[in-house]
C-alpha cells in the first residue's frame, strides 16, 4: 500500500541546540534506512514550515505506523496519513 504522509516538527523552541542537532542527525540516518528498505519512496520539504510530505510504501497501516514511530522525532511530530489507491486511469 502507498501512503501520503504529512509531518510537521513541533520540537519545543527551548530545546538546546545540541539536542536539536543530534535529533536531526538521527532522523536523517533513520530516513535513509527506511529508503533502503523501500518504505520511504519520496520526500519533499514544505517551504516556509518545518514540515515534510512523504510517499511511503508499507504492507498495511500497522507496518506504516511501525516505520513512523521509529523516527527519532516521532513524539514531536504532528502527522497526517492518507492511504492512496490506484486510480482506474493508471491501470
Amino acid at each position: 500500500m502507498e501512503f501520503l504522509v504529512r509531518t510537521e516538527n513541533l520540537l519545543p523552541p527551548d530545546t538546546p541546540d545540541e539536542v536539536r542537532e543530534e535529533l536531526r542527525r538521527a532522523e536523517r540516518v533513520r530516513a535513509m534506512e527506511l529508503r533502503e528498505a523501500g518504505v520511504l519512496k519520496r520526500l519533499w520539504r514544505v517551504p516556509g514550515r518545518n514540515a515534510t510530505v512523504g510517499l511511503y510504501e508499507a504492507a498495511d497501516p500497522a507496518a506504516l505506523h511501525e516505520a513512523l514511530v521509529s523516527l527519532p522525532l516521532w513524539k514531536w511530530m504532528d502527522v497526517t496519513v492518507e492511504a492512496l489507491a490506484t486510480h482506474p486511469q493508471e491501470r
